[in-house]
């Protein structure tokens, strides 16, 4: 059963009649690498809402991580009654691990999820019973796109965002208070306890590095919302947006969903060994600010956050890689970097390439064949090759491609 140890949930805190919606999310401060790979310095949300009417409905779970936490924010949200759906949004673990707890718990209620959902469910729940008395599958009610679920004076309407980042994935709109529950939509890294007034910070690395891929799944809902009077927008990770906020997390999102630069800028991403590589990107910067760049970001790809460097590069415009060969080949961050891009489907973007080698330079061949399998991607002449160390002709290179980038 729930633990029956109290924590107060919270009313959503935004204006209107939210009484009826409360916030039963948890932060996980102790987290290290979210998704076993992105760094969270300030923690994870793991957001859950509940809706209160003649019928109560439990908006997705948590990590089970804190799943002591959160049963202790719902036992004290429904103050002893019991929930009539579990919704389920998405079937990641970190929102849906908890539902054969709740199931158990509550054996009257009923899982509300896509049907793509329901076929995930034993991959993750092999024990797990679902057909019961209440039809073919008893406890679970499947929903497709333009279902709805009256809970009283509230209603769900739902809406399919397959691929937005999983296949099963659905969101809804509730319609009296105008909210849309977002899935993994607009969110970010971070606990709310360290919430910050900065929202596109995080959640542009969030983003490029999980959703990045799936631009035109992200338009599509988009659109869909477009037709939507939405006054908030409930993600499961980060804040409850609102107003001036919501409508420029919308804005963002149509941006980065489209593939196109958010500000103008150059990124210089290197890799290098024995420090000729890094002398020559870091030149290859100051030249670009003294011919007038707006904005120039040099990151060191063997130190710095990878998926900061990621988002950096979705960000500007134009990009600048450079590398040192190794083993026949580009060293391996480089690779690394270059591959993330291509998964990611990046797209629409100015490349300037600079290669070191000692004796057969081969670092330029591998990222030039990397970039070229992009989508619209153009390299920018002309490719500078370093021998070891930079020289006075070396530089007067870079001074070149600068010119060109900037053009």
């Amino acid at each position: 059963m729930i633990e029956e140890k109290f924590t107060a949930a919270q009313d959503i805190p935004l204006k209107g009649a939210w009484g009826s919606i409360k916030y039963i999310g948890v932060d996980d401060l102790d987290i290290d690498l979210f998704e076993s790979q992105y760094v969270v310095p300030e923690g994870m949300s793991y957001n859950s809402y509940l809706i209160e009417d003649e019928k109560i409905a439990i908006m997705d779970t948590a990590d089970r991580r804190k799943g002591d936490e959160w049963k202790a924010n719902l036992t004290a949200a429904l103050a002893g009654r019991k929930p009539d759906y579990l919704v389920a949004h998405h079937m990641e673990p970190d929102h849906a691990s908890l539902i054969a707890d709740v199931l158990e718990a509550y054996p009257e209620m009923q899982l509300v999820c896509s049907a793509q959902a329901l076929k995930m469910l034993p991959n993750f729940f092999p024990s797990l019973p679902l057909k019961g008395d209440g039809g073919s599958e008893g406890r679970v009610i499947t929903v497709k796109e333009g279902d709805t679920l009256t809970l009283g004076s509230h209603t769900l309407h739902f809406i399919a965002a397959p691929m937005v980042h999983w296949p099963e994935v659905m969101m809804s709109y509730e319609d009296k208070e105008k909210v849309l529950f977002a899935a993994d939509g607009f969110g970010k890294f971070g606990a709310l306890v360290n919430e910050t007034d900065d929202w596109a910070c995080e959640a542009r690395r969030y983003y490029f590095n999980i959703c990045g891929k799936y631009g035109v799944q992200v338009q599509n809902v988009l659109k869909k919302a477009a037709n939507l009077d939405i006054q908030a927008i409930c993600p499961l990770h980060g804040p409850v947006l609102t107003g001036e906020a919501m409508a420029e997390a919308i804005r963002l999102y149509d941006i980065w969903s489209r593939y196109e630069p958010e500000s103008e800028g150059v990124l210089v991403a290197y890799a290098s060994i024995h420090g000729g590589t890094a002398k020559a990107a870091e030149r290859l910067g100051e030249l670009l600010k003294e011919k007038g760049a707006k904005k120039v970001v040099v990151s060191d790809l063997s130190r710095d956050d990878m998926a900061e460097v990621i988002e950096d590069a979705f960000r500007y415009p134009n990009i600048i890689v450079c590398a040192a060969s190794y083993d026949g080949g580009v060293f391996p961050v480089m690779h690394d970097f270059l591959y993330h891009l291509q998964i990611k489907n990046y797209q629409k973007r100015r490349f300037g390439i600079v290669e070191n080698g000692s004796w057969a330079p081969s670092a330029g061949r591998v990222m030039r064949e990397m970039i070229e399998a992009m989508k619209d991607c153009e390299i920018v002449e002309p490719m500078v090759t370093i021998r070891s160390r930079m020289k006075p002709a070396d530089e007067e290179q870079l001074a070149l491609l600068a010119d060109s980038i900037l053009q």
